[in-house]
């Protein structure tokens, strides 16, 4: 079906409804909450993604959870920040890193010379785990192919993955260590991807921000270098 033929059938749609006494579709529609801040493509594509996640129910997280943690930013971001799951501010308000955390990966960002309105902010799971614990490798087996999906769409040009469960789920190695792989290039499908430590661990361990600086640092020379892939 093309555009045409599609626009056509959604038209004929609505006027079946209306011709049967209807002023809105009989269906209960749930509200999306996409912050999407680049048009096109890439937008139009993460927003159809959102939608067909809808009111997931494949983990038990799903269970306790306020709401659905998506993902935001730049649709076409060059640089995508990826950790491992909402806490309890993020869960209340459906956005990633809006917590502690999230103050000290803004700082990150804007250090860097971006805005969050520039990167694309995610996690690998999207429901808050019960106390903040870390997810289980079942609730991320049935979650990370939406952040896998994620990345496809914005095809950014560095990763900067945030903490152990993060660095471990796009590797692929169970028993990577965060401390002894931070900073150290990977390439995720064919995109550069440099681990770093969480921000939550830097709210405890604050002697170690300039490690992550470092990091940070290796980002910044690989988004220069036009010929990264």
């Amino acid at each position: 079906m093309n555009r045409e033929q599609f626009s056509i059938a959604v038209k004929d749609v609505f006027a079946f409804y209306e011709a049967m006494g209807f002023e809105r579709l009989p269906i209960p529609v749930k509200p999306v909450i996409s912050r999407n801040s680049a048009s096109g493509a890439r937008g139009a594509a993460l927003d159809a993604l959102r939608s067909a996640i809808g009111d997931c129910r494949k983990c038990k997280l799903s269970q306790q959870r306020t709401h659905i943690v998506f993902g935001e930013g730049n649709a076409n971001a060059r640089l995508m920040f990826i950790g491992e799951a909402p806490g309890r501010e993020e869960d209340l308000q459906a956005r990633p890193f809006v917590g502690e955390a999230g103050t000290l990966l803004t700082r990150l960002i804007e250090k860097m010379g971006f805005t969050r309105a520039d990167v694309y902010i995610a996690n690998i799971v999207k429901c808050r785990p019960p106390m903040n614990r870390d997810p289980d490798p079942e609730e991320i087996e049935m979650c990370r192919g939406f952040v896998e999906k994620q990345i496809e769409i914005i095809q950014p040009r560095v990763i900067m993955s945030l903490g152990r469960i993060s660095s471990q789920t796009l590797t692929g190695d169970p028993k990577l260590k965060i401390t002894a792989v931070r900073g150290r290039r990977f390439d995720y499908k064919g995109i550069p991807m440099i681990p770093t430590f969480h921000p939550a661990y830097l709210i405890r361990t604050p002697k170690d921000k300039w490690l992550t600086w470092a990091d940070a640092q290796k980002v910044l020379e690989l988004l220069g270098n036009k010929e990264v892939r």
